[in-house]
């Protein structure tokens, strides 16, 4: 087991935030400028927008892409916490990203060999993927020489969440101030990094808002030219023949 101070540990933390979380808002803003008005349709239900009385074309096209959007951003956040875990491991207990089918993160903590898989929280998958998730899990189990098995640790670690610690029979599940503890050995870590991640966060956040409203603008022009009738209003017969025959040719209806 390293030896690290809290305080150490704390500063590097703050350098590798500032020098990375870049890297996460850049992807943001890649996402929203390269959005597709029928890429976002297409991954929607039609039938759910019309069965909510929506007709006005910006409250459709917004409501549609904050909610891709924010599937998107978790997804990228998720990454970027995954890599924070990693290092804070490292520094704390030599942990290492693991080159290991469905493992994340290795280290070794208290004479155990710990296997993690990081989530971002709680509730990232369904009974397929968490099977799938165990099964990894028994492979690796069954492919280590028998001294290992004895100290071999599986866990489910999660960003966030109030599950605590949950015997699984193959693995454990860590989530939130357990989770954090446990990679870092700091119990109060899960409340020490909510400063350093907000590195910036007010000016990020200010820049891609601008780039937002100029993407939701582009995007209600675009599905106001595809989907609505001369009159401006919205045509759901076509949005709705668009997400469901695989062979319709979509054409613009005019040019705002």
């Amino acid at each position: 087991m390293q030896s690290v101070r809290v305080e150490d540990l704390l500063k590097s933390v703050k350098n590798f935030v500032e020098e990375t979380i870049e890297e996460f808002h850049q992807k943001k803003i890649e996402k929203l400028v390269n959005l597709d008005i029928k890429e976002v349709i297409s991954r929607k239900n039609p039938y759910l927008y019309k069965a909510k009385g929506l007709e006005n074309a910006y409250d459709i096209v917004k409501s549609m892409v904050d909610y891709y959007l924010a599937s998107q951003e978790e997804t990228l956040f998720g990454n970027w916490l995954e890599k924070l875990a990693i290092y804070v491991c490292n520094i704390s207990f030599g942990g290492v990203k693991s080159s290991t089918e469905g493992i994340d993160l290795e280290f070794e903590r208290d004479s155990r060999r710990y296997y993690v898989s990081i989530k971002s929280g709680p509730n990232w998958g369904n009974s397929n993927q968490l099977n799938q998730m165990k099964r990894n899990f028994e492979s690796i189990k069954k492919r280590l020489p028998e001294p290992l098995k004895t100290n071999a640790i599986f866990v489910e670690g999660c960003c966030y969440g109030r599950c605590g610690i949950q015997d699984k029979g193959i693995y454990y599940k860590y989530c939130g101030k357990d989770f954090w503890e446990l990679i870092s050995g700091v119990e109060s870590f899960y409340i020490d990094i909510v400063e350093p991640i907000g590195y910036r966060a007010k000016e990020k956040n200010e820049s891609y808002r601008t780039r937002y409203d100029a993407a939701l603008n582009r995007l209600v022009k675009e599905f106001v030219e595809l989907f609505c009738r001369q009159d401006g209003s919205v045509d759901w017969q076509r949005v709705v023949r668009f997400t469901s025959e695989r062979r319709y040719r979509l054409r613009r209806t005019y040019t705002c």
